[in-house]
């Protein structure tokens, strides 16, 4: 019976409530798992109401409690057994964060106990996306850039942008990818300070660790994507709470773990702290911008139509704390092939966003930057 109140409760307005979008597992497949989980769980609840329940009655009235309970020990005892087993070996295994690739995916990263992972910096790798090659080069300091050899030039004025693989240009060219794009717009330097997988702390945590070296830095773009907030709740990896203060990694039992990936149950009260924290860590971002007189805006790619969810989430974070964005709509399909990356086009549309928002609002540095380069402001 119980299993049959839950499948009865667990309405579409539930799962829309507790279960944040992901814009890597688009919401139709979510779906599609969350209607086949709760079938599932009511076939089994009628099951158990059905025929288990007969046949358990019946069985208790031919057997005492203790013969029972004798005859259910060793499989009890073989399950703990199990339980214990499993965990001990996925203990021992190498392990890694739920948004941690794995070591050898391009573009490659390393472990990092600060920040979960960091950029390999000083290398070229090569990946194939979509059909081609494409090259990843970095500088000594990790930041993306058209050759190895040709690192950012930290003297010149520079729009910083931190991000994660929206940013870096996953399955994109140097030239095709979004700070790229927004330095041919603007005639301003660039740079490309972003790490794969990484959530709105890490960004922070990476632009607070980079942003010194910049001499002149004239603007900080960053991202935010009610589709990946979802990052944003994750504690399996070094991580920033109240008051953005810094903690290690949350230790829990490895099935434990493995249950809460697969089933990513979010309460009112984790989604709600969620918010705030994401809210409290854009503030930082922008105080260290202004600190550095640098004009400040965050990026929210909206691929194809925004529904109700992703919504609600941008508005609860970005509006509610009076936070300075800009939208950069695009089709569906402006997406790389068999890959929920943005392509050329996509990077394009945020790159023209980014540069209209600092055409409006940018820095008298900025202005001047962009007026002594013989380039068209914005």
């Amino acid at each position: 019976m119980a299993l049959l109140a839950a499948a009865a409760l667990a309405t579409r307005a539930w799962f829309e409530r507790h279960f944040l979008p992901e814009f890597l597992h688009p919401r139709p497949g979510q779906l599609r798992a969350y209607t086949a989980v709760r079938l599932a769980v009511a076939a089994v609840g009628l099951a158990l109401v059905v025929w288990v329940r007969p046949w358990a009655g019946r069985l208790a009235a031919r057997n005492s409690f203790a013969a029972l309970a004798i005859a259910a020990a060793p499989s009890l005892l073989a399950a703990v057994a199990a339980v214990v087993a499993a965990e001990l070996v996925l203990d021992s295994m190498a392990w890694r964060s739920r948004e941690q690739s794995p070591p050898m995916y391009e573009p490659r990263r390393v472990w990092d106990t600060t920040f979960g992972w960091r950029q390999l910096a000083d290398r070229t790798g090569y990946g194939v996306t979509g059909g081609r090659q494409i090259e990843y080069a970095f500088d000594v300091h990790g930041y993306r850039v058209r050759r190895q050899d040709q690192p950012v030039d930290l003297a010149q004025p520079t729009i910083v942008v931190v991000g994660e693989s929206f940013i870096q240009g996953h399955g994109l060219t140097y030239e095709e990818s979004m700070p790229a794009q927004l330095a041919a717009l603007t005639g301003v330097q660039a740079a490309n300070v972003a790490v794969g997988g990484y959530a709105t702390d890490q960004v922070y945590m990476l632009l607070r660790s980079e942003l010194p070296r910049f001499q002149r830095p004239v603007a900080v773009v960053t991202i935010f994507m009610p589709g990946l907030f979802h990052r944003n709740l994750d504690t399996d990896r070094p991580h920033l709470g109240p008051g953005l203060a810094w903690s290690p990694p949350k230790r829990q039992p490895r099935l434990a773990e493995i249950f809460g990936r697969l089933v990513q149950y979010r309460s009112d009260r984790q989604i709600a702290a969620g918010v705030a924290q994401t809210q409290a860590e854009l503030r930082a971002m922008q105080a260290l911008a202004q600190a550095r007189g640098a004009a400040f805006v965050i990026l929210t790619p909206q691929v194809g139509p925004e529904s109700a969810e992703e919504r609600t989430i941008r508005r609860r974070v970005l509006d509610d704390a009076g936070l300075p964005y800009v939208v950069a709509p695009m089709p569906a399909g402006w997406l790389l092939p068999h890959n929920r990356h943005p392509d050329a086009r996509g990077a394009r549309a945020m790159a023209a966003a980014v540069a209209a928002y600092l055409g409006d609002h940018q820095s008298h540095s900025l202005a001047r930057t962009t007026a002594s380069a013989g380039h068209p402001q914005g």
